[in-house]
């Protein structure tokens, strides 16, 4: 029979968000595919988790994904992990599910750890329906930005912290001044921090803190 593939979600800071679940499934597996074998071992570690450790990444994913497919169907149970929050979410795992399921190996996905809903909550803004963009792509960055100007629903864009000056910039030339938006920063964590306001004041609350880490970005619906 062949084995199964874990989609395990991981703790996006507080190492105590992850679940009982996702403990069990990971002392269980034959073995663990993640990001940063480094960055990994320190959520393990904490959970006596000893299993081997194999490099997978949106680098790599495409020369290793044939050899993961044939170990499950050796009947090798393996889990997917990324360095925090859900496999998927702006991390590689698209290739591995397409694959598992052309090859029809089982998936399964546990329930966990992500910053999109946390943000959201935060944010105060209306949270049905909201549109969840990630990481710009570059050659789509112009027009997703041009599409916010008129959406009536709560966005959400992941954002690094060297381009965040850049996308506020942006978001500042093509949305009314009194547009409400919300960043959040190291949810999770004893730093965590949330900054709403307009995007118009939104420029100056950000020169207040320390621009490090990834953010989240929520924007409201422009009739809110």
């Amino acid at each position: 029979m062949p084995g199964i593939l874990y989609i395990v979600p991981t703790p996006i800071g507080n190492l105590a968000d992850i679940t009982i679940r996702s403990i069990n499934t990971l002392k269980t597996v034959d073995y663990i595919l993640c990001e940063d074998t480094r960055q990994s071992l320190i959520l393990l570690k904490e959970y006596n988790i000893t299993k081997p450790l194999k490099s997978y990444h949106k680098f790599n994913e495409h020369k290793i994904c044939s050899t993961i497919i044939n170990d499950l169907k050796k009947g090798n149970n393996i889990a997917l992990i990324s360095d925090a929050g859900t496999p998927g979410i702006s991390d590689a795992a698209f290739l591995l599910i397409k694959q598992c399921i052309e090859n029809n190996i089982k998936i399964e996905s546990l329930p966990g750890p992500t910053s999109i809903i946390p943000a959201l909550l935060l944010s105060g803004f209306p949270t049905e329906p909201f549109i969840f963009f990630g990481f710009l792509p570059p050659k789509k960055r112009k027009k997703i930005i041009n599409s916010l100007k008129e959406l009536s629903y709560t966005s959400i864009i992941f954002e690094s912290p060297h381009k965040l000056i850049k996308t506020l910039s942006e978001l500042q030339q093509v949305l009314k001044p009194e547009r409400k938006i919300c960043i959040c920063k190291e949810l999770t964590k004893v730093h965590e921090c949330v900054i709403r306001s307009t995007i118009k004041n939104i420029t100056d609350e950000i020169n207040k803190i320390k621009i490090k880490g990834e953010f989240v970005i929520v924007i409201a619906p422009n009739d809110f």
